[in-house]
């Protein structure tokens, strides 16, 4: 597997989405951007804001889409030919219906479960052979109830249990710039010690 030259954090732009579950991509990309004490730069050629970070001795470039969600595969593809990087070296971070608030996991390729910047990306890609950041935001109980459910701001319990995940996520980066995916998910889905 290549390592990582490109984290998207996915999400949609406005004040009045930055704290909702659907943006939990959003929370990983800029707090890693605020660790690695990367500027954020507009791009209007890929319509994404972008910015630029060294970690374990590597370069890696930081893509915000500012479309929404449900076209922002636009922005990751135009993003992937510009800096001319293969999919498989992309990592996509984004929100999760299926996990629980405070649960991280990688995975690499499969289908988009519902998540429309993934099914986007798929689309304009032509496959989902990417790896995947999915930060978990619980379900509502119901279809009917996600759309409320995404759009909505977590209570306080859950987003800093989601702040959480994004913490122990950006501690794999190092991980990742360097290729090394097993110890990754290694360490990234074991359970901390209590």
């Amino acid at each position: 597997m290549e390592a990582i030259s490109l984290i998207v954090g996915l999400g949609n732009p406005g004040s009045e989405y930055a704290r909702t579950r659907h943006n939990a991509g959003f929370w990983f990309i800029d707090a890693l951007a605020e660790k690695y004490h990367a500027r954020w730069n507009t791009e209007k050629k890929l319509q994404a804001e972008a910015a630029k970070i060294t970690v374990a001795g590597r370069a890696i470039h930081l893509l915000k889409p500012q479309t929404f969600m449900n076209v922002s595969g636009r922005p990751v593809v135009a993003g992937l030919h510009y800096w001319k990087i293969d999919p498989a070296a992309c990592l996509l971070a984004h929100d999760e219906l299926d996990l629980a608030p405070g649960t991280a996991r990688l995975k690499f390729d499969g289908g988009h479960g519902g998540q429309n910047g993934l099914r986007d990306t798929m689309a304009q890609l032509g496959h989902g052979g990417f790896h995947r950041l999915r930060l978990g935001i619980g379900h509502p109980g119901h279809k009917d109830k996600v759309t409320p459910w995404v759009l909505g701001r977590p209570a306080a319990d859950d987003a800093a249990a989601i702040a959480q995940a994004v913490e122990a996520a950006i501690g794999i980066v190092p991980l990742l710039a360097e290729g090394r995916f097993n110890d990754a998910m290694k360490q990234l889905h074991t359970p901390a010690a209590k």
